[in-house]
């Protein structure tokens, strides 16, 4: 993907932004930069990078395909920790799509060093 848009809008290429996190090439930094990269990988259909950012304990055993939705942004509404030094983090944030918007708050957690989502609890506007 050359310098189009990154689908979680924070402005920056694809490539500079969600990308090297969606495609395995180097790990989120923050839980946040998870969430957008999760995020951004729904929009695109990425079921490997979803299966891979979420905690064994509490994935699905098998994840084929990713709901056929169209995703049409995102919003951070709160984080709270998960930041670089953070071994837990909260983020809250509403993702529109066709015909909607899922508003959730979502756990994540490091496990081996790596952040990875936990959980959530959502909601469908």
């Amino acid at each position: 993907m050359g310098p189009v848009g990154c689908p979680c809008g924070s402005g920056l290429a694809y490539d500079e932004c969600c990308g090297p996190v969606v495609r395995n090439e180097r790990p989120a930094d923050t839980a946040e930069e998870l969430m957008r990269s999760r995020y951004t990988a729904y929009a695109l259909g990425d079921v490997d990078h979803v299966f891979r950012s979420w905690h064994p304990a509490t994935r699905p055993d098998e994840l084929d395909q990713l709901p056929r939705l169209d995703w049409t942004g995102l919003e951070i509404v709160e984080t709270v920790d998960g930041g670089p030094g953070d071994d837990h983090g909260v983020v809250e944030f509403r993702a529109s799509y066709a015909g909607g918007v899922l508003h959730e708050r979502s756990r994540f957690t490091r496990r081996a060093g790596r952040w990875v989502y936990l959980d959530g609890i959502t909601s469908e506007e």
